[in-house]
């Protein structure tokens, strides 16, 4: 992992002027025609248990496990799909202004398994817009998998970090021996 972190660019963050709505998210999906958006894909996708789906793409059952905080929920409207780089730390991080189309790309990305990933309400909230040097999932053993994630996120989206951020992914690949860093660039 100590090999992809030193690939990430270090670079100061830039806040200023970041809105939500510049990431347009939660789009038609991958497959317009099955009525669901990006966010229920996702929640279909990593579903233990499937859900019934009704018209409207209405989730009815099934089941998860939220890697964050290692809970088991069974509902799908006490999930939430997370940005695993939260779209403001996304703007902070861009090495160039990005266009609003590459913006949508990043907030609906299904191209990657990492991009978004469903967990429990609670834990998204408790993550907010927060980098690894400020927040870590309390499942410990999810530690090494959220470090790697992150860091081939930032790698597939050609994003920075800021020195702290840095020094807190060192500081967890130092127990994380074995842990490999993979991701494909984003179109």
């Amino acid at each position: 992992m100590f090999e992809a972190i030193d690939r990430l660019p270090v670079a100061e963050e830039h806040r200023a002027g970041y809105k939500r709505s510049l990431y347009k998210h939660w789009n038609r999906g991958l497959d317009a025609a099955d009525g669901c958006d990006t966010r229920r894909e996702v929640i279909l996708s990593e579903a233990v248990d499937a859900p019934a789906v009704a018209a409207g793409c209405k989730l009815t059952g099934g089941s998860w496990r939220s890697a964050y905080d290692g809970l088991v929920v069974n509902d799908a409207a006490r999930l939430d799909v997370d940005h695993f780089v939260p779209l403001a730390e996304v703007f902070d991080s861009e090495q160039t202004p990005w266009s609003a189309e590459r913006r949508e790309a990043y907030a609906n990305d299904q191209g990657s398994p990492d991009t978004l990933i469903a967990v429990s309400a609670a834990s998204n909230r408790s993550k907010s817009d927060k980098d690894p040097a400020e927040w870590m999932p309390t499942e410990a053993s999810y530690h090494c998998t959220y470090a790697a994630t992150w860091v081939a996120t930032k790698l597939r989206w050609n994003l920075a970090v800021d020195e702290d951020e840095r020094q807190a992914l060192l500081g967890t690949a130092e127990d994380c021996a074995g842990t490999t860093v993979t991701y494909e660039p984003a179109p």
